[in-house]
C-alpha cells in the first residue's frame, strides 16, 4: 500500500511502494537435498524474437525465467529471476533474497537447484545468484537498452505472481524516469533515492519481483521491482492497480557486473538535499528564473558537492532563499530531480567526475564534482 503526503518546500519526497514478492508457505516443508556443481551445459540459447508474436515471445522467453524460493526455518519468500549470461548467473531483486540463507531456483523445464547469493545492492534493489548446478539447456535472455524507450510502447512481464509460475502479462510503458525510495537508509534518517525507474501498467503482483520486463522484440528492458497500490486481497497481500515499477536495464548493466565480480556496487554520492519539485509557487516564492531544475536546500559538509562549491539555502527559518538551481549535468539538461538522479545511477560510479551547471544570483556557474560513495 502507498500513502503520500504533499508538503510544500520539503526535502526529496520519499515515495513508499510495496515490494512485489510474496510469502511462500511451502517453504516450511522439507527442503531438497543439495546438489553438486559438476553438470556440463549441453546447450546455450539466446532469445531472439521479432515482430511481437506474443505466443512465440512467451515460448522463447519463459525457459530463461526462474522461480526463486527462499527456504528458511522461519519461512520464506517467493520471487522471480532470469538468466543473465552464459555462466548461468541469475538476476533478481535484493528484497527477494534479503537475509536468505537457503535458496532454491526452479526452471520451467522442471530442473531445480540450490543457489547462493553472489552479490546484492540495496540502492537499486538488485541481486545476483550463483547456481549450484546448471540445467542441461541454459536459455540466456537478450538485454535491450533504454535509449529508445517511449511512453505508450507495448511491454510484457513474465514471472510468478502469487506463486502462479510462468505467468505472462501485457501492458504499456506508462512513464519513464521515475524516482523511488531505495532500501538504503541515510545516516541521518530517511532513504536514499533510486532513479531511472520505468512505470508500467502490465500487471505486476507479489511474486513478480525480479522478473524481466520485455519489449516485443524479446529484449529485457527492465527488472520488475515494486507496485504502488491501495488495494489488498483477502489474505492481506497487495494487488496490482496499474502502477508497476521496473529497474531500467541500463541501470542493471551498470550494477550487475560489479555484483558478479565484487559482490557489491558502490553508488555515486553528491551530498545535496533538494526540493521535491520546483512548482510555480516555489519559483515565485524563491524568485527563481525558471521552474525547471533541481533546487539545492542543503549541502552536506565535507561532501563532493561541498568541496566543489555548491551552495544551499541561506536562511534557517522561513523561505529558503539563496540555494543553487541545478540545470544541467555533463551538458545533459536537468528538468527535475528524476533527470539528475537517473543519470548518476545509470551511467556513473564513485570516483567519476561530472560537471554540474547551476544558476546562482542570475548567473550560470559550472562546478566540477568528483563523485563519492553513499555513506
Amino acid at each position: 500500500m502507498i500513502k503520500r503526503n504533499r508538503i510544500a518546500l520539503v526535502v526529496i519526497v520519499l515515495t513508499l511502494v510495496t515490494l512485489a514478492c510474496v510469502f511462500n508457505p511451502l517453504a516450511l516443508l522439507e527442503k531438497p537435498a543439495a546438489v553438486e556443481n559438476d553438470q556440463v551445459v549441453t546447450m546455450i540459447s539466446t532469445v531472439s524474437v521479432d515482430g511481437g508474436d506474443l505466443p512465440a515471445l512467451y515460448q522463447a522467453i519463459n525457459p530463461g525465467v526462474v522461480a526463486i524460493r527462499a527456504l528458511t526455518e522461519e519461512g520464506g519468500g517467493l520471487g522471480t529471476g532470469f538468466v543473465w549470461d552464459e555462466q548461468g548467473h541469475i538476476v533478481t531483486n535484493f528484497h527477494v533474497v534479503e537475509s536468505a540463507t537457503d535458496l532454491e531456483v526452479d526452471f520451467p523445464s522442471g530442473f531445480k537447484t540450490r543457489a547462493e547469493v553472489l552479490g546484492t545492492d540495496n540502492d537499486t534493489d538488485l541481486a545476483v545468484l550463483k547456481l549450484n548446478k546448471l540445467p542441461p539447456e541454459l536459455v540466456v535472455l537478450t538485454l535491450g537498452n533504454n535509449h529508445d524507450l517511449a511512453v505508450g510502447q507495448s511491454v510484457i512481464a513474465i514471472g510468478n505472481p502469487q506463486g502462479l509460475n510462468g505467468t505472462m502479462t501485457q501492458g504499456i510503458i506508462s512513464a519513464l524516469g521515475r524516482t523511488l525510495d531505495s532500501m538504503h537508509f541515510a545516516p541521518g534518517g530517511g532513504a536514499f533515492a533510486t532513479g531511472n525507474i520505468i512505470q508500467t501498467d502490465a500487471a505486476i503482483n507479489p511474486g513478480n519481483s525480479g522478473g524481466p520486463l520485455i519489449n516485443l522484440n524479446g529484449e529485457v528492458i527492465g527488472i520488475n521491482s515494486a507496485i504502488s497500490t491501495t488495494s489488498i486481497d483477502m489474505s492481506g497481500q497487495p494487488v496490482n492497480s496499474g502502477l508497476g515499477f521496473a529497474i531500467s536495464i541500463d541501470t542493471a548493466k551498470n550494477v550487475i557486473p560489479d555484483l558478479i565480480e565484487f559482490g557489491s556496487h558502490d553508488t555515486p554520492f553528491v551530498g545535496i538535499q533538494v526540493l521535491s519539485e520546483v512548482s510555480l509557487f516555489v519559483q515565485e516564492e524563491l524568485d527563481l528564473p525558471r521552474s525547471t531544475g533541481v533546487y539545492v536546500l542543503e549541502v552536506t559538509p565535507g561532501s563532493p558537492a561541498d568541496r566543489a562549491g555548491l551552495r544551499g539555502k541561506d536562511s534557517e527559518e522561513g523561505i529558503p532563499l539563496g540555494g543553487d538551481l541545478i540545470i544541467a549535468i555533463d551538458d545533459l539538461e536537468v528538468q527535475n530531480f528524476e533527470d539528475f538522479m537517473g543519470y548518476l545511477l545509470t551511467y556513473k560510479k564513485p570516483g567519476d567526475e561530472v560537471v554540474i551547471s547551476a544558476i546562482r544570483d542570475g548567473k550560470v556557474l559550472e562546478f566540477e564534482v568528483r563523485l563519492g560513495e553513499r555513506p
